[in-house]
């Protein structure tokens, strides 16, 4: 199918590869534990915020003055970002035009600069890669980062030690100690995030990925691509986290219906056979696992996140449009778990659409983009996307993944791949105008 030709080139301008800049924040962002962070920053001095925050001024830079090269007309991703990003000024400028606690101030600006920093990370992902080999090269880091820490969650589970907790990084300071927690009698790996329920979402996020470098990346031998795929798909069942649970249920019922009859099948004896193998081997755990869907009506935890319903209507009553601001409802009023409720509170209905709206325009681009694709390969990298976005929108039911800079950095990067690959394959698709721009 033949796209519209582009009205605007910008012609006699270099193009800025960024996949090594963005190669160097995944590894800060799932290599240093995020418990680190710039003391005087706070929940924003992490590595990986402070990088993003460098990927959003390079990508105003590069992007907005000197570098643009082809105008393909109009971005979905970023306009509906764009639209986000709006309705959080709006927010803002309503809960500072109203009387405000003092010590909700300080945590609504840095609301807006980490929002910032992964703003920056999807613009710069979107917008710095230009061709699709560039892209598979970035997918391939991607997923290799994921398999060392989805090894190291391995690791934790085998020793029962977090050892991250012994890093010590000059110029960085950590929170308070913490160690292994457990959950029916058994540990629950963390990796490097701040919580298992971060390192399980992350990890589902990633298994559509990893599961596409397996298949398609076959230039690299099958030992080398699939170990990233190994090592995610054997630590995932053992996250002991409902969320990480139903976040892969997710991704891999997505990525079927992409896959062939024959790879259904193969995947679904592995699955099998994965699971006769943990009842034979570890009954008891198989069991706790039951236990947390079975059981789920008598679970603290569960319980605490539909009693904090009723407390959020009150809230959301209150300012229902545009909420009290980003970042000003605090965890000592009430911790929701549950992003979706705490964005209805913090910047209202408008807003929470609009969030919802860069994650759904991601996911229809990508099902377009499929329908006009004939490379399998290619075919195969958007329903891969698609299932790793749902699979994090659909984990922010789960706790409240603002809070946590591992998830959202990792949801904000996946999001600008999407829209990398979108603007590759419309870039190819009239090669003779990029020859002469």
């Amino acid at each position: 199918m033949s796209l519209p030709l582009p009205q605007t080139v910008l012609r006699g301008t270099a193009r800025v590869d960024a996949v090594a800049w963005l190669t160097l924040y995944v590894a800060l962002l799932l290599f240093i534990p995020s418990r680190l962070i710039v003391g005087p920053l706070g929940s924003a001095g992490a590595p990986s915020m402070l990088f993003g925050l460098g990927s959003l001024l390079l990508w105003g830079f590069l992007f907005l003055t000197a570098v643009r090269r082809v105008d393909l007309g109009p971005q979905p991703i970023r306009i509906a970002l764009g639209f986000f990003l709006f309705c959080i000024g709006v927010s803002y400028v309503l809960a500072m035009s109203r009387p405000m606690s003092p010590d909700e101030v300080s945590p609504a600006d840095v609301a807006l600069i980490a929002l910032a920093s992964w703003t920056g990370t999807l613009l710069l992902t979107h917008d710095g890669i230009h061709e699709r080999s560039r892209l598979d090269t970035l997918i391939w880091r991607f997923a290799v980062c994921g398999g060392l820490i989805a090894a190291l969650g391995l690791l934790q589970l085998v020793t029962r030690q977090l050892w991250v907790d012994q890093l010590s990084i000059p110029g960085l300071s950590s929170a308070p100690p913490y160690g292994l927690t457990t959950r029916g009698g058994y540990p629950r790996p963390a990796g490097t995030s701040i919580h298992p329920i971060e390192y399980g979402v992350v990890l589902t996020m990633m298994l559509p990925l990893v599961l596409h470098v397996g298949f398609h990346h076959t230039h690299r031998r099958a030992l080398i691509r699939w170990l990233p795929a190994a090592a995610v798909c054997a630590i995932i069942p053992l996250t002991s986290s409902r969320s990480a649970y139903l976040g892969a249920l997710i991704a891999l019922v997505i990525c079927m219906f992409g896959w062939s009859n024959s790879r259904r099948l193969r995947v679904a004896a592995i699955g099998v056979a994965g699971l006769l193998a943990a009842f034979m081997i570890a009954p008891r755990f198989v069991d706790s696992i039951i236990g947390l869907f079975a059981g789920a009506d008598e679970d603290p935890s569960i319980a605490s996140r539909t009693d904090s319903f009723s407390l959020a209507f009150e809230f959301i009553a209150q300012n229902p449009l545009f909420g009290r601001g980003l970042g000003t409802f605090l965890p000592k009023y009430r911790i929701f778990d549950n992003q979706y409720l705490l964005l209805l509170v913090t910047v209202g209905i408008v807003g929470t659409l609009a969030f919802l709206a860069v994650g759904i325009t991601a996911v229809i681009t990508m099902l377009r983009l499929r329908r006009r694709l004939q490379d399998e390969g290619t075919r195969d990298l958007t329903t891969s996307l698609v299932a790793s976005i749902c699979a994090g929108f659909a984990c922010l039911f789960m706790f409240d993944a603002f809070a946590f800079p591992m998830s959202m950095g990792t949801l904000f990067f996946v999001l600008g791949l999407a829209g990398a690959l979108r603007r590759i394959q419309h870039t190819e698709s009239f090669p003779a105008v990029l020859k002469g721009a």
